[in-house]
């Protein structure tokens, strides 16, 4: 059986509540006040069976202090009810609650005229016009108009069937997003623990499942579901769902927190989207106002940045904006959202979240800005992801920043993606997408790098790899800086030499100076056998002058680089040759030596000829060398 979510709208006083008992037979008004005041203060839920069709109404509160309390109720509709009273007409809060929901995108309604036994034809006649002058030109326009009395129930029946009818004609929702219950009510029932309801506007929820309560980032599991009151093992798109929720207190759960897939979705406070001014709004939208922006089920605070040119979006008009919120939210690209001025709080405009994760703009790249955003608006999903990785520059996205952007399954995402890869523009660098000009600047970047450090550090084997990417990749994926340099090794262009990284080339070619510097370094090593000078030693022994060492010290590296000495200790070097032939007697002894194949300290010393100052160094060496391993007071050659 199809699920829609059936929204009512209009004025305090006009029926609203009394229109949903009439036609489910509950009160909608659950709060000892409402029931008290008998007016609705916050929302209010009930069912109704239309055979082929379940409908779950949300019965919103009239009057305009409770404006807010609406709003998070009206996000989630597939169809509303627009009511109006015979005996009042159009009313103030009547045109407030049509705009709300043509601004939220609400495609399909009706009107519907309650009270028809408190006046007579002519006056009914009446309020029909007014309420057709009302929605001309929307998305009402040309909907159904029905007469009743919720106290007599004269017209009850007949509007049951034409919402039957109309729910049937309503599209299903599209599989194409990620689960999304936005929450707009918390509360604890006795033995079950924190319940959660809000309308299931994407996805499923499964009992069992593990879900994130977002903004905050903690994990919950499903402990139960219902729909219409009846326990489910499964809750789809377009039901009024509850869930008892296990790992989290309900004091921790507020209205407009939302319920994802764990790690799918993500915090923001900046969001880049199109937004429309109604014309009744009283002055234009303008940068660095501070408003109300009702989004989902939740009302944040925030400033707006306009980025049309003279910085204001005027009554009637459309522009691009941005908005920076004084809390996170959730908000993947589409999203609807109503703005409302800060004091007096009332409805000025409305929008659609374009980029939910935007940078900050400033005066000198709005007019590029306002073309992306034109171009996130009118795109299908594989212009769009380009978009997308085109925003983030040299940074690149993974496909879950892209999933945290639209809010779309696995399978939409893997389809765009393969749409934008064929057009040639984007690169797929191990999972991180980039665009074809980002990635050659990138690689233009790592060139110059190495090419700079070559210019400065002649003598130098190549950059550091790791300086290169502190300094020049520190806001990318590691996988991008991998990809980058592999790409420029393929190329011919770039040699990775474990923890460096050159040009192909460079070369260390030497001055006639200071190739006799470097020989005459490996002389003193090759003369000195074990008993090995330090390098201070070795310095003062070629007359190396205290200002010149630390050029001598890039030209005894070369021979470190190349080899022909090893370092042991951070001041002490070994002739390789000398080592080798170490090594040679160190394995003679072991086979003289069986089956223990140790020698101590005493015996070693011995054998290699030198004092303990160099023979604890080397046994140091030998062990992380893998020629020996210490075993107590003695090493086992291996």
């Amino acid at each position: 059986m199809r699920s829609i979510i059936i929204g009512t709208a209009g004025h305090i006083d006009h029926g609203k509540t009394a229109l949903v008992r009439a036609l489910t037979g509950v009160d909608a008004d659950r709060l000892p006040e409402e029931k008290r005041r008998g007016i609705t203060i916050d929302l209010g839920f009930a069912d109704l069976d239309l055979g082929d069709v379940r409908a779950g109404f949300v019965d919103v509160p009239g009057h305009e202090r409770f404006v807010k309390n609406m709003l998070a109720g009206a996000h989630g509709i597939d169809l509303v009810a627009l009511v109006i009273a015979a005996d009042e007409g159009v009313m103030p809060q009547t045109r407030e609650h049509f705009e709300i929901c043509r601004l939220l995108g609400v495609a399909q309604g009706l009107v519907v005229i309650t009270k028809k036994d408190l006046v007579d034809e002519e006056l009914l006649a009446l309020v029909e016009t007014e309420a057709r002058d009302l929605v001309q030109e929307s998305f009402l326009a040309a909907s159904p108009m029905v007469a009743v009395s919720a106290r007599t129930g004269e017209g009850i029946d007949d509007l049951k069937h034409m919402l039957r009818q109309m729910a049937l004609n309503i599209p299903a929702r599209p599989a194409d997003f990620i689960t999304r219950l936005p929450i707009d009510r918390a509360f604890t029932m006795k033995g079950f623990g924190a319940v959660v309801t809000g309308t299931l506007i994407a996805g499923e929820i499964s009992e069992g499942s593990e879900l994130e309560l977002l903004p905050s980032g903690s994990r919950v599991r499903v402990r139960g579901l219902q729909v219409h009151g009846a326990a489910v093992p499964r809750a789809t798109a377009g039901q009024r769902t509850a869930v008892n929720l296990g790992g989290v207190d309900t004091a921790a759960i507020e209205r407009g927190m939302v319920l994802a897939p764990v790690a799918s979705l993500h915090p923001t406070q900046i969001i880049d989207a199109r937004i429309e001014v109604l014309k009744s709004s009283p002055r234009a939208l303008r940068s660095r106002a501070r408003v109300r922006v009702h989004l989902g089920a939740a009302e944040v605070l925030a400033r707006v940045r306009v980025l049309e040119t003279g910085g204001e979006i005027p009554p009637g008009e459309t522009g691009m904006a941005q908005l920076r919120f004084e809390l996170p939210v959730v908000a993947v690209r589409g999203d609807r959202f109503v703005v409302r001025s800060y004091s007096p709080s009332r409805t000025i405009a409305g929008g659609t979240v374009l980029d939910p994760f935007a940078a900050k703009h400033r005066g000198r790249d709005t007019a590029e800005a306002r073309a992306r955003l034109a171009e996130l608006h009118g795109s299908d999903k594989a212009g769009q992801v380009g978009v997308f990785i085109q925003l983030a520059g040299a940074n690149g996205l993974r496909r879950s920043d892209l999933i945290a952007r639209t809010g779309w399954h696995d399978e939409v995402i893997d389809t765009a993606l393969a749409e934008t890869r064929a057009s040639g523009l984007v690169v797929d660098a191990e999972g991180v997408f980039v665009t074809q000009e980002a990635f050659a600047q990138l690689k233009d970047l790592a060139q110059a790098a190495v090419a700079e450090h070559h210019r400065r550090e002649p003598l130098s084997k190549g950059l550091s790899r790791e300086t290169l990417r502190e300094r020049h990749f520190a806001h990318a994926a590691p996988e991008l800086f991998r990809f980058v340099i592999a790409d420029l090794e393929k190329a011919g262009e770039l040699v990775s030499e474990k923890d460096t990284i050159r040009a192909r080339a460079h070369s260390r070619e030497l001055s006639t100076p200071d190739a006799q510097l470097r020989d005459r370094f490996a002389q003193i090593y090759e003369a000195a056998g074990l008993a090995a000078p330090t390098l201070d030693q070795a310095m003062a022994e070629t007359g190396t002058a205290a200002g010149a060492r630390a050029h001598a010290r890039k030209i005894f590296q070369l021979l470190i680089d190349g080899g022909l000495l090893v370092q042991v200790q951070p001041q002490l070097f070994f002739h390789r040759p000398a080592l080798d032939e170490l090594t040679v007697k160190l394995r003679a002894y072991a086979e003289q030596h069986q089956p223990e194949r140790a020698i101590d300290v005493a015996s070693f010393k011995e054998l290699a000829g030198i004092s303990r100052k160099y023979a604890i160094p080397l046994l140091e060496f030998f062990d992380r060398e893998h020629v020996t391993r210490r075993d107590g007071d003695r090493r086992v050659i291996l």
